[in-house]
């Protein structure tokens, strides 16, 4: 009788909230025969609960990694971000030669480290350039081909441009798409209204102030067309600062669904509240996104919902710039002001041709699933149903 084939142990490297949240469902897909454990290198890495061991140093920073506000950078340094780098390193050391592969899912960060500790033959899935505007530095190139062995890019520009320094890099496309989390929680049962709208007002130091300009904005739509509101909570937000910042009153859960988290009420306005892992359960059932988070917002847009987002002098152009290059008019961009927001989504809320059309742009700028099964498919692996 053949012997049954050993359980291979991967490691999954993330940086960020967002890359968490990826990462947590690339490994809730992986066959049975893998053993996966995650190392979030920045952040409590609470996406990965109940999906797989967390492993490796915990590092805090203000920031959580968020580059979009000016000064971030600065800001971490001095409140001893440098601190949080040697303990990093010195876990990538330890562990090197005890995974059957290293997963670097995220940006350059995760690539650099196991480029600085010796190790070797990663695969990286990179979810952070879009190929819309910056592409791949001659040092990232550098450091990609010493470290890695197999490249997942999101688009065929970025891939190309990889292989020609001689990576083995692929255009799988946008991992993000197939690994929107959906949980256990029935928003159609909570529609009253025509129309929804899902609010992410992100998971760092900024969220209470903008879930109080998004709700600024609501209040100031007509009663007649004010839609039925959702809101993703990120497992780092605590409700009751919500509570206060929007001037809302926490109304306790009336039902079972494990990611039911109840309402927030008050002024006409009723907010109900979910785990961030059923976020894909809000957008289904939304017509309009209010996001200022990072990946959600995209894969918002890939799922064909018009995202109304708002900046202000502390974020960093540049870096907005970018992005919008990739979401074109899918993502409606006014100033941090309660009016601009208010009139942004009173105009989309009237007119049903013109979601209709940012939807399509955000369809087809952000792409659909799929990458998932090209990447197993290409690690030799099946997906898990």
């Amino acid at each position: 009788m053949a012997e049954a084939a050993p359980r291979q142990r991967f490691l999954v490297i993330s940086n960020g909230h967002g890359e968490d949240a990826i990462a947590a469902q690339f490994i809730a897909r992986l066959p049975d025969s893998i053993t996966a454990e995650a190392y979030p290198v920045i952040g409590s890495g609470k996406a990965y609960d109940g999906i797989c061991r967390i492993v490796g140093p915990r590092a805090t920073l203000a920031s959580e990694g968020w580059r979009n506000v000016k000064g971030s950078l600065r800001r971490d340094i001095v409140n001893g971000g440098l601190m949080t780098i040697p303990p990093a390193l010195k876990f990538l050391r330890a562990v090197r030669g005890r995974y059957n592969r290293i997963i670097v899912v995220g940006d350059m960060v995760g690539v650099l480290a196991c480029l600085a500790t010796g190790n070797r033959d990663l695969v990286y899935i990179d979810v952070y350039k879009t190929g819309a505007a910056r592409l791949y530095s001659n040092m990232e190139r550098r450091a990609i081909r010493h470290a890695c062995a197999l490249v997942f890019c999101r688009a065929e520009n970025l891939a190309a441009l990889l292989r020609q320094s001689g990576i083995d890099a692929r255009a799988a496309g946008n991992l993000m798409m197939d690994t929107i989390p959906r949980g256990d929680y029935d928003a159609a049962s909570r529609r009253t209204q025509p129309l929804a709208v899902t609010l992410l007002p992100g998971s760092r130091a900024l969220t209470g102030e903008s879930f109080a300009l998004q709700i600024g904005a609501l209040r100031r739509i007509p009663a007649e067309r004010r839609p039925d509101v959702f809101l993703a909570v990120a497992g780092s937000v605590n409700v009751e600062d919500l509570a206060r910042a929007g001037g809302l009153a926490r109304v306790p859960l009336l039902s079972s669904e494990p990611d039911d988290l109840g309402t927030l009420s008050g002024e006409g306005i009723a907010v109900h509240l979910a785990r961030g892992r059923a976020m894909g359960n809000l957008l289904d059932q939304s017509d309009v996104v209010l996001s200022q988070a990072g990946t959600a917002s995209i894969q918002a847009l890939g799922l064909g919902k018009p995202v109304i987002t708002f900046v202000n002098p502390r974020d960093r152009r540049s870096r907005f710039e970018d992005e919008q290059k990739l979401f074109g008019a899918a993502r409606v961009v006014v100033d941090a002001e309660i009016g601009n927001v208010a009139v942004a989504l009173d105009d989309l809320l009237k007119d049903g041709a013109e979601r209709a059309r940012l939807g399509a742009i955000g369809r087809e700028r952000i792409g659909g699933p799929g990458a998932l099964s090209a990447i197993l498919s290409a690690l030799g692996l099946e997906a898990r149903a």
